[in-house]
């Protein structure tokens, strides 16, 4: 009775049970909840104007009237921080939605056309793989200069391979199974089975493997934010509030701390929901 049961397809309704039995999956989900919602009420919750400088506050420390203390502009860190969580949330998302879009779409074409092209395909992507995420990052970003446009293109560029990996391995023992073969032999063309009968199959795969890489994505724009190649100033981001804060952290340690602790716990929030997806959705672990 419990081979059978292992064997059965996973339902909707126990993906869910499976994911809400994990106790660390309710910590992310709600931690990144927070987090996102900081962000999109940031007009509201950020008690100053993060653009707005005061010279005689400059590097005031942590205070009633500036919870997180100040800059070397003068300028309120809770206010930045919490506008900062916008960019690092969008260029995060964005980035991971192109990569996962294209490089689903490039592993998902290989795997089904296999051969000579397949090869030729995998072999690119190994060369991108060879590649440190960060310092092909820095490479793309570097060419096209520092803009938030530019950056999303960067890190979506450094994680087309892992998508189209992920991709690729299900979709070759796919094409092989009996309903692509009824498919085709039906008159189904190879773009309405590529796209109809077998991402369906293995979307969740990609899906779930894309709350990890988002999580890499953030890092990499704060990164890349950090060493001047990311959103140019004075838009509050991050990676460019803990630069500023990088030299005068003996002084002002507030100013890198803080920022560094926001990254920390929104990396923290989606490796935990990512894990607790990748287990819920892998009948093995249940």
């Amino acid at each position: 009775m419990t081979d059978i049961t292992a064997t059965e397809p996973v339902r909707p309704g126990g993906l869910w049970l499976s994911f809400t039995r994990n106790r660390l999956s309710w910590v992310g989900l709600l931690l990144l909840a927070a987090i996102v919602f900081v962000a999109v009420a940031a007009p509201w919750l950020a008690p100053y104007d993060p653009l707005e400088q005061n010279i005689v506050a400059r590097l005031e420390p942590p205070s009633a009237e500036f919870l997180l203390g100040t800059d070397s502009y003068g300028r309120d860190v809770l206010s930045r921080l919490i506008y900062g969580a916008r960019i690092s949330l969008f260029v995060g998302f964005v980035a991971i939605l192109i990569a996962m879009v294209i490089g689903t779409a490039i592993g998902v074409i290989s795997g089904y056309i296999g051969g000579v092209f397949d090869q030729i395909v995998m072999g690119v992507l190994d060369v991108m793989l060879s590649f440190p995420t960060l310092l092909l990052g820095l490479m793309i970003a570097a060419m096209l200069g520092a803009s938030l446009e530019n950056l999303i293109i960067a890190i979506a560029i450094t994680e087309v391979a892992p998508f189209a990996r992920v991709a690729r391995a299900p979709t070759i023992t796919l094409k092989q199974r009996d309903f692509v073969e009824a498919s085709r032999a039906y008159g189904c063309g190879p773009l309405r089975i590529m796209f109809r009968h077998i991402l369906p199959n293995m979307l969740s795969d990609v899906v779930v493997m894309s709350s990890l890489w988002m999580a890499s994505a953030i890092r990499t724009e704060a990164s890349l934010s950090f060493i001047g190649l990311g959103v140019p100033p004075p838009t509050a981001t991050w990676g460019g509030m803990i630069r500023e804060g990088f030299e005068n952290i003996l002084d002002a340690w507030w100013l890198a701390v803080f920022p560094s602790f926001a990254i920390l716990l929104t990396v923290l929030a989606l490796n935990l929901l990512g894990d607790a997806l990748r287990d819920a959705s892998d009948p093995r672990s249940r």
